[in-house]
C-alpha cells in the first residue's frame, strides 16, 4: 500500500495490523517522514510500514503497488494537481490495483456536508489553490485517469467520503 501524504502513518499502521500480509509505504514531506518514522516505531510497525521522504506531487512513486490511499488532504489542492497525482497513482498500480481518495467532499448539488463547505471556504479565505471538490469531481478524476468501478462510499458519515476505483486488468 502506498499512503500519499500519510502524515504519522496512522492509516498505514492500522491497515497493516488489520491485514497481516500487507506492507505500506508512507510518502510525505521530509520533516513529516521523520516524525512518522518515530510514530511507526513507537507502534511496533517498523517491520510492515516504512517511509519515503518526498512531495507526492513531484516524487516518483514506487511501482507495482496494490493499493494507493490519499486521505484527508484532498481539499488542499486544485483539480489539476489532483488529476496529476491520480494519474501517477494509476501508473504505479498493478493491474487490478485500487486507489482510495478519502476526504471532505461536497455532495454533487454542493449543498453539504457543512464540513466540506467550510473547508472550501477556508481555502478561499486564505487564498489557497485548494477547493471543495464534489463527489462527482473526484469520481471524474479517477475515471479520467482510467480507473473503472469508481464509486463513492461514506467513510465518516456526514464528514468524509471514500471514492475508490480499480485499475483494469
Amino acid at each position: 500500500m502506498l499512503d500519499l501524504g500519510g502524515g504519522s502513518g496512522a492509516y498505514s499502521i492500522v491497515a497493516t495490523k488489520t491485514f497481516p500480509g500487507l506492507t505500506a509505504i508512507v510518502l510525505d514531506l521530509p520533516p513529516v517522514a521523520v516524525v512518522a518514522d518515530e510514530y511507526i516505531a513507537a507502534n511496533g510497525a517498523g517491520d510492515r510500514v516504512s517511509t519515503l521522504s518526498g512531495d507526492f506531487t513531484r516524487t516518483p512513486f514506487p511501482q507495482g503497488v496494490d493499493v494507493v490511499v490519499m486521505a484527508s488532504n484532498l481539499p488542499q489542492y486544485e483539480s489539476e494537481l489532483i488529476r496529476l497525482v491520480v494519474g501517477k497513482a494509476f501508473e504505479a498500480l498493478v493491474p487490478g490495483g485500487e486507489m482510495h481518495l478519502i476526504g471532505e467532499t461536497l455532495h454533487d448539488d454542493r449543498r453539504g456536508p457543512l464540513s466540506a463547505a467550510l473547508w472550501g471556504l477556508n481555502e478561499a479565505v486564505y487564498g489557497s489553490t485548494g477547493l471543495a471538490h464534489t463527489e462527482g469531481d473526484v469520481k471524474g478524476y479517477l475515471q479520467g485517469a482510467g480507473f473503472v468501478d469508481v464509486a463513492v462510499h461514506p467513510f465518516v458519515p456526514g464528514v468524509l467520503s471514500r471514492v475508490a476505483g480499480r485499475k483494469p486488468g
